[in-house]
């Protein structure tokens, strides 16, 4: 009868292991209700089969109790007698969970507030919004937050608030509200925002093998960027360790606001029970853990690796906790059978804990991969060892072997990725704008992230809304920066869905510079009087994207490196139709010539590259009769002619790979850090024209975006394929550029003493005696205030001296709105780089961030001081956007800055910064877009019109 007994409960207890496995139907929060419900925060009733399941967990767990006890006080049979030890209660316990996998307890949905909730905080009416649930769209619909939850979605009466006796109404006036943007992939608080030595945590070169490493032990606090990211709407961050370990530790998943604790445990979202204890507690439900691993060239760059050592350091870890593991299960079976004799302490190691559990699916592993032999490899590697997967991140080449993805084990991984940053490294070079929406098709769930500070997170919206730009679905692009990261970390019961943190925005989330009106988290508003720039009303819709099916086939086709050299037009006379507007240089302005009225579509005329006539069919209709049936017509459909766009910067024209120094001019050495070779005597100012590379990937990609290159001392036009192809260089030497900062081994002082020097007391021959003259201008790159002042000062040195008016221009110029008057006054002109400023190192820190943190951005500071501003980019993959740029500045502007005036930011303001001639000025080069103007997210660039080369090519 005892044995009998004993082998009931045992199974009882063996039903442990599993029960919580059983999948629950959950419901979701916040319920949505239509008009008519009437009770403000009622939740749908369980389904009875979960109070049954409680019950039998209930009636087990008692069984197990009185089990427990009667075997420790008793031996069953002369046979099988045994005591149990002081630990076997904590033993079985342990071992009831170790099949159990992670997810919120069954009566989640009935919470009333959230473990996060600040206590006074009053609750939130939003009303007359239009929601972006996570699932779908809503309109004029009402929101309650209370308690760090949303009670309600619906439309609110009095008698759904009368639970409520103090609360805030804030009226959105229909403004778009979504969930807080999700970042998967980010190094916030480890990576530090401004970069300082005392404070860079990210990565750890103690080995390739690191899982018990966690980023949560050296988040940072204090970084700039929380409130810089929370202002650009993101709430919630993955806190990955880097990429230099082939495993490089545990990430945990924050929320970004500033807590009274003031600690990071405080900022954590559902941290694995585990933090402050090595022990698990079998009475809560255990919560997903995060993990990062590591592909490819950065772990074998940093230990001398090749892909084969990555992957058998792989193997080698795996195979310690698949042992671990195994020995586990089997101490457990002997346990759960009472077999005790010779069963010492429970097998773990808590170095190689967080792997056994991978291996128990009890771990999201995030996978820094890039191209296709290592997914290849790291699926292998998931069915060898039999651990799911949960995203490649980076993950270049996804696109192109999507049924490789499908083959890892248990599950497809998402993919998270970057919208147009590519070609930074070899593993990079096939990165493509539309992988996004090839994945998609294919099933795959996909995921846009930051990897702050590699990308400023405040702007991963804008990551999304390049991926929409590019052929993703609407819906899917909002879900890859709120509902599918929340998904794929294991929390969209909390995040990720309109139920715990969302944003109140000023335009259409999928609009070009979208910027929240406020963000709440855990019900708490997050911005400070907020400035808001008023937006067009077409912004409150997505933008209609243009059809990219032909290029995204191209890249499926050439395997991520399609053709890209324009096309020349097989007529000398094209009849532009359906023209909305005509933008032209006139002097140094730019101005719009030509604008459709009342509907009545436009016309442009082009022969031989000179545009001979622009208006209504009525007015060209002779210009186009005369052209005889020797012409190519083109449809706009509503586009625009417009001057194209320089680019300034960053080293396009100049490498192609960054990680690979093969493709790169070289380092150009600084007279003040190194030795000069004695044959540069005299000399040492070097021509970039005389490293320029043409027809790289960056640079075709950026004239098909239209930009040309106004860098480094020429000025460069793009889809020439070589130096001495006619026009391929505009102008030998434009300006001379320096650099003074804070980075080299010199000091401030001493860099601009040799500056002084240079100008001053020169011998007439050189590039800086040309400055002195007044003849080209002197761009300096320069971020600080402070040296900012002190070459205004030496401005104002050299030109008593000389008697001359001394170009000076500034770039970088992260701090240049302190000196604004200061600047407007001297005369010296500003390239503002990034044009959305970010602290990224000490002497950057004193940034104008703009709506919704300050009224003024950089470049509207300046402008209303007189000074004239140009704006720049930081790496060569991002050309291609400068027209979104300028159209970004024009609409944080509060309408100050016209659409002309924001295409002169890129265009002919740089070119007088950068002192190219009027008579090599690009004024008779114009490009064609499609469907908007050349700022419109909705419009696409399809034709260059030159009149220097005679012609029109097709892009």
């Amino acid at each position: 009868m005892t044995d009998t007994l004993i082998s009931s409960q045992v199974t009882c207890l063996a039903g442990l292991t599993f029960l919580p496995v059983i999948t629950w139907v959950m419901d979701k929060l916040p319920s949505y209700y239509p008009s008519n419900r009437s009770h403000l925060g009622s939740v749908e009733r369980p389904p009875a089969r979960r109070k049954k399941l409680s019950r039998v967990f209930i009636f087990c767990g008692a069984a197990a109790a009185v089990w427990l006890w009667s075997a420790s006080h008793h031996t069953f049979g002369p046979k099988h007698s045994v005591k149990l030890p002081l630990h076997a209660a904590e033993t079985l316990q342990k071992c009831g969970m170790l099949h159990v996998l992670p997810g919120p307890p069954p009566d989640f949905a009935q919470r009333t507030q959230s473990d996060r909730y600040v206590p006074g905080t009053r609750a939130t009416l939003l009303k007359n919004a239009s929601v972006w649930t996570g699932d779908g769209e809503l309109h004029s619909t009402d929101i309650v937050l209370d308690r760090g939850i949303i009670k309600f979605v619906g439309h609110a009466s009095e008698e759904n608030l009368h639970a409520y006796e103090d609360f805030l109404t804030v009226d959105v006036g229909g403004s778009w509200v979504t969930p807080g943007i999700v970042d998967m992939h980010s190094h916030l608080g480890v990576g530090s925002v401004p970069e300082l030595d005392g404070a860079s945590d990210t990565n750890s070169l103690k080995g390739p093998i690191l899982p018990w490493l966690r980023s949560l032990d050296g988040l940072n606090t204090h970084d700039d960027a929380y409130r810089l990211s929370v202002s650009g709407g993101v709430t919630t961050a993955n806190v990955l360790p880097g990429s230099a370990n082939a495993i490089g530790g545990q990430a945990f998943v924050i929320k970004l606001r500033p807590t009274e604790e003031r600690t990071p445990s405080s900022m954590l979202l559902e941290p694995p029970y585990t933090i402050n204890d090595t022990r698990v507690d079998p009475s809560l439900p255990l919560r997903w853990r995060q993990m990062k691993h590591a592909c490819g060239e950065n772990p074998s760059r940093v230990y001398d690796y090749t892909r084969m050592d990555n992957i058998w350091a792989w193997r080698q870890a795996y195979d310690t906790a698949r042992k671990i593991k195994e020995s586990q299960d089997t101490y457990c079976a002997k346990a759960i059978a009472g077999e005790w004799n010779g069963l010492d302490d429970f097998p773990e190691d808590l170095q190689w804990e967080a792997l056994v559990d991978v291996l128990r699916g009890r771990v999201k592993i995030h996978t820094h991969c890039y191209e296709t032999v290592d997914l290849d490899d790291f699926v292998r590697l998931t069915n060898e060892f039999k651990f799911p997967l949960a995203a490649f991140h980076h993950a270049h080449e996804t696109y192109l072997v999507p049924g490789t993805l499908k083959q890892a084990y248990n599950n497809t991984p998402a993919v998270a990725l970057f919208a147009t940053n590519a070609r930074y490294k070899r593993e990079a070079y096939r990165g493509s704008e539309f992988a996004p929406r090839i994945l998609a098709e294919n099933g795959i769930d996909v995921v846009m992230k930051s990897d702050h500070p590699v990308l400023n997170s405040r702007y991963l919206l804008y990551e999304a809304q390049q991926a929409h730009y590019y052929g993703l679905d609407a819906d899917t692009a909002l879900a890859s920066v709120t509902s599918t990261p929340a998904k794929v970390l294991g929390l969209d019961h909390r995040v990720g869905h309109v139920r715990e943190d969302i944003v109140v925005w000023d335009s259409h989330p999928l609009a070009l510079g979208a910027t929240p009106k406020q963000v709440w988290i855990d019900g708490i508003a997050q911005i400070d009087n907020p400035y808001i720039s008023k937006k067009p009303i077409a912004f409150q819709s997505p933008p209609t994207t243009p059809n990219f099916d032909r290029e995204a086939e191209a890249a499926i086709k050439y395997q991520g490196l399609p053709p890209l050299m324009p096309t020349p037009a097989k007529a000398d006379a094209i009849v532009f139709t359906n023209v909305s507007s005509v933008y032209e240089r006139t002097g140094s302005n730019i101005r719009e010539v030509f604008s459709t009225r009342e509907n009545e579509p436009g016309m442009v005329v082009v022969q031989n590259g000179e545009i001979v006539c622009y208006g209504t069919h009525h007015v060209c209709l002779v210009p186009m009769t005369s052209l005889g049936q020797t012409f190519e017509s083109f449809d706009l459909q509503g586009g625009s002619i417009s001057p194209g766009l320089v680019s300034y910067g960053s080293p396009l024209g100049l490498e192609e790979i960054q990680g690979e120094t093969s493709t790169h001019d070289g380092n150009v050495l600084d007279p003040l850090s190194v030795n000069v070779p004695k044959i540069l005597k005299g000399n040492e100012v070097v021509l970039a024209v005389d490293g320029l590379q043409f027809a790289g990937r960056d640079t075709l990609l950026a004239y098909r975006a239209w930009c040309n290159i106004g860098d480094h001392t020429s000025f460069i036009p793009r889809g020439a394929a070589h130096a001495l192809q006619d026009g391929a260089v505009i102008q030998d030497t434009a300006a001379l550029h320096v650099n003074i900062g804070h980075s080299t081994s010199r000091s401030v002082s001493t860099q601009i003493a040799a500056l002084r020097h240079l100008l001053l007391d020169g011998t007439g021959e050189t590039p800086f005696d040309h400055v002195a003259k007044g003849e080209i201008p002197l761009v300096v790159q320069v971020e600080n205030a402070d040296i900012i002042a002190s070459l205004v000062k030496l401005k104002h040195e050299v030109e008593a001296a000389r008697n001359v008016d001394l170009k000076l221009t500034v770039a970088g110029a992260a701090e240049a709105h302190l000196l604004a008057k200061e600047l407007g006054e001297a005369n010296i002109g500003v390239i503002v780089t990034p044009s959305r400023s970010f602290p990224e190192a000490w002497e950057m820190k004193r940034i104008l961030p703009g709506p919704p943190l300050t009224e003024e951005s950089a470049i509207t500071n300046l402008l209303a001081h007189g000074v004239k501003v140009g704006i720049g980019i930081l790496e060569q993959w991002s050309a291609r956007n400068t027209r979104f740029d300028a159209a970004w500045a024009a609409l944080e502007s509060h309408g100050r800055i016209s659409k002309s005036e924001a295409i002169a930011l890129a265009s002919t303001n740089l070119e007088e910064l950068l002192g190219v001639q009027p008579s090599a000025s690009l004024s008779g080069d114009l490009v064609a877009t499609r469907g908007g103007s050349i700022l419109d997210l909705e419009a696409q660039v399809v034709g260059v019109i030159s009149s220097r080369r005679r012609s029109v090519e097709w892009l």
